[in-house]
């Protein structure tokens, strides 16, 4: 357990043995929260020793149906179980995803460390609840509400005791418990640091969750300093349009001082001494620039505000409101180049007709912005947009995600059923991103939605038509993958009535402009300019990440800025883009400026004149000057070791 010196096995079966034959546990042995579990594992009637069979496991249509309960839970934890597998890899493990009962609904990892038996036991569909394994992590977090590490003959069987687990719960918006994250491995591979990187891991899932569900209303993050808005450490909340608490994660309840039973019961002016609407209009008039809040106890919290389609936010009587019924979204994004303005006039006349729309370009280069832009200058630009990753759903989740299913479906549905994301854009537009990387029987069952425009749900012997008009979006090549059998060649022609190309970033003749829409769009100070040497530098760079990246690095930049700062110089790029600019072998030397009074004859001496700057602005101390430069004060150091 999390917490307590791991003990000699032999003790640890002494101390089972005695509490199976006397009703008690050794207090001066094993903790109290092991103890615990130990004796519920003896009431439910277990026995430490022996290997009964695994008869408990779910398969075909009832794990279908769990997996179906939990698809929202599965589809924002897959992408992180991945990420976190990568940092396992090497470690005999395994990843899970168990759902609020203990029974597992994903797993990924290494199997090599298992047996046949142990394999059926850590397989989807097997419960890991405490009252039929016992003592082990998952049923325990469960059973605790809290992370749980057991190692070896912590475990309450025998047989389970070649293990070492760590798990963490996950809880939604409203502080319920819905399932458990896992790491489970061979006891000899142990490591410290597990528990922490699945506890750091299930707070990810959790914000994730959080974030999809309050989409409708206003949502803010909230830390003791500016520079931890954006981390994992972050309090997250999200507030209706009425003022109520609606959602929080738990870095925010204790933040605010508050129970998980408050949620839905707490008002924003109780838990802040500035109205609501001050925060609103913050966030139309200065977005993604740190706002300074008071709560009700008195401690000061900085805050990112993100306006929800639900909340009405004041808008300023000096700036017209621009709104998505002029039928110009389009033209709201062009800044001048050729390329894309042929694209975009392309799509413009395709929505009157509602004739498919294929957008091909890199990752990153705002196809999904292009399509959103497209659908609001379209005739169905009153009536829902409906965006949909085809690379992130997990196959097992397809049919419900998107077909929907009807009430009474299977045990534990909604009464009223689920409309499926096919039909949530009804009268609107269906957006799917990423279509090269469709599942195969996936493709076929959209082809025969798109024939025969109608929608069967689960559940149900009734088909529904729909109508939506349909913009695809992939990086990839889809003539190569139709050659290559990876996609239905039917399928493209019914998606392809117009292919347009996006333009990569590195390609685009109007990057000056761009990088004024995307720092006006940031909220920076008024008038806010990048130096030009600077400029010359980032419009050479390739831009591996496109629109994505580039915006990701102005971002940084503007919030690196001195409250008295207009202007963007090398000191404000993130040190990771800084290198990549020092490698350019084609970048001719930058003219003075006042910043940098010297000629340098490249980057590397920009660099040098920035750090000399930095430390002369204070007095030597080189975290404050690393702080200056937005970096760490290793490469602080390294880089005066370079001079």
């Amino acid at each position: 357990m999390r917490g307590q010196t791991q003990l000699p096995a032999t003790l640890l079966r002494q101390a089972r043995y005695q509490l199976v034959e006397g009703g008690r546990c050794p207090s001066n042995v094993v903790d109290e929260r092991l103890a615990r579990s130990w004796q519920r594992s003896l009431s439910a009637g277990l026995s430490p020793v022996g290997r009964a069979p695994c008869t408990d496991n779910l398969s075909g249509r009832a794990l279908e149906q769990v997996r179906v309960q939990n698809h929202s839970l599965i589809r924002h934890a897959v992408p992180i179980m991945e990420y976190l597998f990568e940092q396992v890899r090497l470690s005999h493990s395994m990843v899970i995803l168990a759902d609020c009962h203990g029974v597992l609904v994903h797993t990924m990892g290494d199997l090599d460390f298992l047996g046949k038996a142990e394999r059926v036991a850590l397989a989807c569909g097997a419960s890991w609840h405490e009252s039929q394994r016992g003592t082990n992590a998952i049923g325990t977090a469960l059973a605790e509400a809290g992370d749980v590490e057991v190692h070896g003959a912590e475990h309450y069987l025998d047989r389970n005791g070649f293990l070492t687990c760590a798990a963490a719960p996950i809880v939604s918006a409203t502080g319920e418990l819905v399932g458990i994250l896992d790491i489970s491995g061979d006891h000899r591979s142990r490591h410290p640091h597990t528990l922490g990187l699945v506890s750091t891991a299930a707070r990810m899932i959790e914000n994730n969750l959080l974030l999809s569900a309050c989409v409708q209303h206003t949502v803010l993050q909230l830390h003791t300093q500016a520079e931890g808005l954006g981390t994992i450490a972050q309090g997250v909340i999200a507030i209706s349009d009425d003022g109520w608490l609606v959602g929080a994660n738990r870095r925010a309840l204790e933040l605010l001082g508050l129970l998980p039973t408050d949620i839905s019961r707490v008002r924003w002016a109780q838990c802040f001494d500035v109205p609501l609407s001050h925060v609103l209009g913050h966030c139309r008039q200065r977005a993604g620039l740190p706002l300074a809040l008071h709560t009700a106890r008195g401690q000061t919290l900085y805050a990112h505000v993100q306006s929800g389609a639900g909340v009405s936010v004041p808008v300023p009587r000096t700036l017209p409101e621009v709104g998505v019924a002029d039928g110009d979204a389009l033209g709201q994004l062009d800044t001048g180049d050729v390329r894309w303005r042929s694209a975009a006039d392309k799509a413009r006349r395709m929505g009157a007709k509602s004739i498919p729309l294929l957008v091909l370009g890199e990752s990153g280069v705002g196809k999904e912005l292009f399509a959103k832009a497209v659908h609001r200058a379209s005739p169905r630009r009153t009536r829902p947009f409906v965006a949909i990753n085809c690379a992130a759903l997990p196959e097992h989740l397809i049919e419900a995600e998107l077909f929907g299913y009807a009430p009474g479906a299977f045990t534990g549905a909604r009464k009223q059923g689920s409309l499926g994301r096919l039909r949530e854009a009804e009268g609107g537009t269906l957006f799917l991103d990423e279509i090269g990387d469709m599942p195969l029987s996936l493709q076929t069952r959209l082809l025969r939605v798109l024939q025969e425009r109608q929608v069967t749900p689960l559940g149900s012997g009734e088909s529904v038509a729909v109508d939506f008009w349909l913009i695809c979006a992939t990086h990839q090549r889809l003539r190569e993958a139709v050659e290559q059998g990876r996609f239905r060649s039917d399928l493209y022609y019914r998606i392809n009535g117009l292919t347009v190309q996006l333009p990569p970033l590195r390609e685009r003749s109007d990057f000056a402009a761009l990088t004024q829409r995307l720092l006006a769009e940031m909220g920076g100070p008024p008038g806010v300019q990048v130096a030009p040497t600077l400029m010359q530098a980032l419009a050479r760079y390739d831009w591996p990440g496109n629109l994505r990246q580039y915006s990701n690095v102005l971002r940084t930049a503007v919030a690196l800025l001195e409250p008295q700062e207009v202007c963007i110089s090398w000191a404000h790029m993130p040190e990771d883009v800084l290198d990549e600019l020092e490698r350019l072998d084609h970048f001719s030397a930058p003219t003075p400026s006042a910043a940098l009074p010297a000629m340098p004859a490249s980057l590397h001496q920009i660099s040098q004149k920035a750090i000399e700057q930095a430390l002369a602005n204070h007095r030597g101390n080189v975290s404050a000057a690393a702080r200056q430069l937005g970096i760490s004060r290793q490469t602080f150091y390294r880089r005066l070791q370079q001079r």
